[in-house]
């Protein structure tokens, strides 16, 4: 059984709510679902994929945010110590943002993907320098953003991996979400929506145990679920 949407919620809207009366944004109606006071930064979620859940709802305008609803019980659940998880979300985002980014949102991304690199790279035992296929396609492909970046980098950077997940992802990740939001362009809301759906697979897909508890969470209504963690 999974999570299911209550027959009568909120309409999402932009920012922080005190209550439902005042509206919800995702994360609060995602801390609903679990059972966890009202917040829009719940334990349910992981950090950093609530961030940009967050930026999302924010983001896509009035008529399109009913999109990202089905969603919501996808990221009940969903998180994991793994300290690699900052770098893979981040790396994500920012590999969706730079071929459509404004040039300097598009320069964070850049800086962002290499980054993501070198730390993955550090807690996964790699060379420092080594980079997978695909992100070093996806730099090449913009060579102005790729060669500002290692230029930035040249100045030094954390090597600390804590450092990074507490620092530099959630910067990566939100200026590279502001720049998908930026980009010209009719798809805007189309494009952040699919942001949010990839980045939520990609969790799913790289948090095995957290994606099947939260694939069995009880269809009990949130109340119910109150109760029981009382």
């Amino acid at each position: 059984m999974t999570a299911s949407l209550p027959d009568m919620m909120p309409v999402l809207s932009r920012g922080k709510h005190r209550n439902a009366k005042r509206g919800a944004c995702f994360m609060e109606m995602a801390s609903y679902l679990a059972g966890e006071k009202w917040s829009d930064h719940p334990a349910c979620t992981h950090g950093l994929l609530a961030a940009v859940a967050r930026d999302v709802n924010d983001y896509v305008e009035d008529g399109a945010r009913s999109r990202i609803v089905p969603l919501i019980p996808s990221v009940v659940g969903l998180t994991t110590d793994d300290p690699r998880a900052d770098a893979w979300i981040a790396q994500e985002v920012a590999l969706i943002a730079l071929p459509i980014a404004p040039a300097p949102r598009q320069r964070v991304a850049a800086v962002g993907l290499v980054r993501c690199e070198e730390v993955l790279n550090d807690l996964e035992g790699r060379p420092t320098e080594a980079m997978r296929p695909e992100i070093r396609a996806a730099l090449d492909a913009q060579p102005h953003a790729r060669d500002w970046a290692y230029r930035f980098l040249r100045r030094g950077r954390s090597t600390s991996a804590r450092s990074f997940n507490r620092r530099s992802a959630p910067v990566i990740a939100r200026a590279s979400v502001a720049g998908v939001a930026e980009a010209l362009g009719e798809e805007r809301d189309e494009r952040l929506v699919g942001l949010l759906e990839r980045v939520v697979v990609l969790c799913e897909e790289r948090f095995p145990q957290a994606a099947m508890a939260s694939s069995v969470v009880s269809a009990a209504s949130p109340a119910e679920r109150q109760r029981t963690r009382a």
